[in-house]
């Protein structure tokens, strides 16, 4: 099997302070390519600096953007990150053994276990890890659903596992994630709505409440202190919010009163 080169895609909007750690990362890359929704901060010239290919379109949902730059990566291989993720020097070895080595024509992509961590903290409880991503994938084959949020990649063919974890970082401010929340649960309502999914009193009422507890007690979040508390009440009042505007959706196109 031939050697094979891999782009590495980073999807950016005014992340100039978490750039120049993950650049490091990924110098090794054949070509970096940033996806930039018109960012008005360094982003842009930090990336250039570093030698990335700049692509910049007005940012819709996280799957089409990075739909949309696939095809305008080089190499067959695209090795996907985000800007709060990092990449440890032993899943670069890993990453780079494979791509020298070739690989086998009935394996489309490669899934990596993802650390997730939380001011400071690596959440180990309520789903939060492995937390599988596929992020190495053929760009011929592979693209994202067609999803608001939290989609997944299609891959028509074998998918193998990584042995070394990428890291995630999630942001330390709690007013970003309560607009994280916001525009999450916003999308995620207009989806539904499009399926034709209606509005329902027990989403709000009780699902909330159910998952909080879920999450919490069951799934372990208590170990994780405050932290996992603040995650399975974020992950409830995202569901509630979620339904809360699909009543707001249907009460908009007189569909409730």
């Amino acid at each position: 099997m031939l050697p094979e080169k891999v782009s590495v895609l980073i999807p950016t909007f005014n992340n100039e302070a978490l750039l120049p750690d993950l650049l490091d990362d990924v110098k090794w890359a054949d070509e970096i390519v940033v996806v930039d929704s018109f960012s008005t901060d360094q982003t842009v010239a930090i990336c250039q600096a570093r030698g990335a290919r700049i692509l910049q379109r007005r940012y819709t949902v996280s799957a089409e953007q990075k739909n949309w730059a696939i095809p305008q990566c080089t190499y067959e291989w695209i090795f996907a990150v985000d800007s709060d993720e990092r990449v440890p020097l032993a899943l670069q070895a890993e990453i780079q053994a494979l791509l020298a080595n070739g690989i086998p024509n009935d394996v489309d992509a490669f899934r990596v276990a993802r650390r997730n961590f939380f001011l400071g903290h690596w959440m180990r409880t309520m789903s939060l890890y492995p937390d599988y991503q596929v992020r190495l994938f053929r760009k011929s084959v592979c693209r994202f659903e067609e999803k608001a949020v939290h989609a997944h990649m299609q891959v028509p063919g074998k998918v193998l596992t990584l042995q070394t974890p990428l890291d995630h970082y999630a942001t330390p401010m709690l007013s970003k994630q309560i607009n994280v929340l916001d525009r999450y649960s916003t999308y995620k309502a207009g989806e539904l709505y499009a399926q034709g999914k209606r509005f329902r009193w027990h989403n709000v009422l009780i699902r909330p409440l159910a998952v909080l507890l879920y999450m919490f007690l069951w799934q372990g979040g208590f170990r994780e202190g405050f932290r996992g508390f603040f995650v399975a009440f974020h992950t409830a009042a995202y569901v509630f919010f979620t339904h809360a505007k699909l009543w707001e959706l249907e009460w908009r196109d007189g569909k409730r009163r």
